[in-house]
Order: C-alpha cells, then structure tokens, then sequence
C-alpha cells in the first residue's frame, strides 16, 4: 500500500481527493499548509505528495524546496489557471508534475500512478544515499550531481537520455521494452513509442559509446528491448 500526502489549505479538495484515493487503495495523510506537511513527511513513510502552491504559514514552493534538500518523494503540484510562473518554478525547483484547478479526480490518480511507477523502478532514495556514484566499465554517474562522464571525460546528456541512461543503469542486464522505456521515463502511455524510444537509444549511444554501431554498453535484445550490458 502507498501512502500519500495530500497537502492544501481547502479542506474541501482535501476532502474529495481522499476519497478517490482511498477508494482506489491508497492511505493517505492531510496537511493543510507546508509546515505540517513537512513535519509528516519527517514522522511517516511517506510515497507521494499532492501539494498545492497558495498555502499559509509555508507555500507549496518553500516546502517543496526544503523537502528537496533531502528527500527524492515524487511531488504533484496542484495549481490554479493564473499560477503559471509558479508552475514553472515549483518544476524548476523540484516538483515532478502538476494538475491545474479544477481537476478531473480520474486524471489526479492517473497521474499518481504514473509518479509511483517511475519513483518505485528509478529508486525512492534520500538524497543523502543517492549521491553515490553508479559505475559500469568506464561510464560514471553522479546522482547529486545529475552527471555522466565516459572514461574521466564530461559527457553533456539532455533531460531525456540521462533518465534513459539512469534506468539502464541502475538495472543491469534487465532487458526493458520499448514501452517500458517510454511509460518510465516520459510518464506518458506508450502507444506508438517504438520510434521515440530508438532515436534517444541511438543518440546516447553516440554520445557515450567508442563505436556507436557496435554498442558496448547499451545493447539491443531483438524482438524484446534494450539493456545495459554489465561491463
């Protein structure tokens, strides 16, 4: 079961999400400013977070600032039409997606289940144990500091080839599909992935690997997907 915290200063949207997300088999937990919510996120297990930005005491984006110093809990803003600069912050600064008010409760939870898939696979960790380096012959990966060097040398990676690159990684010799690749990584359905999928394999491939024809690392399973060879 995955417990989740619902944090928003209306009572009556907390109220309403709860009963969504129980419904659907979730434990959930309320705050209604980002003090409190904070201070739950310290004394229970906490897997994801709704939080909403115009709160009192501590808004949506300092409380998602300071979790960020140390926790890595997928984070779904809620947010009005008006709030785009805060949308684009709370992103910049953290936040992983976010709903705009008012909400369909079908698109909150498909959204929750597409948080909870990525963080369960990529890895739920503190920041403080993520700052660990992942190595595989000569490719090194910084959590913390979000960075890749191949063979000592800097390699510059768009959003999109790191997380590739980061599944791979931390699951060597799993094969993952196309539209396992796509679903974790995007967050989105896979339907007609295969395509999007390859074009990203294909220029980390070039970025990372002596002979991109012949890949040493990132190796195609035919007919099943890709893997991160073990080295």
């Amino acid at each position: 079961m995955y417990n989740i915290l619902i944090c928003d200063d209306d009572r009556d949207i907390v109220s309403a999400l709860d009963i969504y997300l129980t419904s659907d088999g979730y434990k959930t937990y309320h705050a209604y400013d980002g003090l409190e919510a904070l201070k739950i996120v310290e004394e229970r297990e906490i897997h994801l977070i709704l939080m909403d930005v115009m709160m009192p005491h501590m808004d949506g984006i300092r409380a998602t600032a300071k979790l960020r110093e140390s926790k890595n809990i997928p984070i779904i803003f809620l947010t009005a039409k008006s709030e785009d600069a805060d949308k684009i912050l709370g992103l910049n600064i953290g936040a992983d997606d976010y709903v705009t008010k008012p909400f369909n409760p079908i698109e909150v939870l498909a959204r929750v289940k597409s948080q909870l898939r990525r963080y369960t696979t990529l890895g739920g960790q503190r920041k403080e144990e993520t700052s660990r380096v992942l190595r595989n012959g000569g490719i090194a990966l910084d959590y913390a500091a979000k960075s890749v060097t191949v063979d000592g040398e800097g390699v510059s990676l768009t959003p999109i080839e790191y997380n590739i690159l980061l599944l791979l990684m931390k699951n060597p010799g799993r094969v993952f599909s196309t539209g396992q690749i796509y679903e974790l990584v995007w967050n989105d359905p896979s339907l007609g992935s295969e395509n999007t999928v390859a074009v990203h394999i294909r220029h980390l491939r070039e970025k990372i690997e002596i002979d991109p024809a012949n890949p040493r690392y990132i190796k195609v399973v035919w007919g099943l997907g890709y893997k991160m060879e073990k080295v």
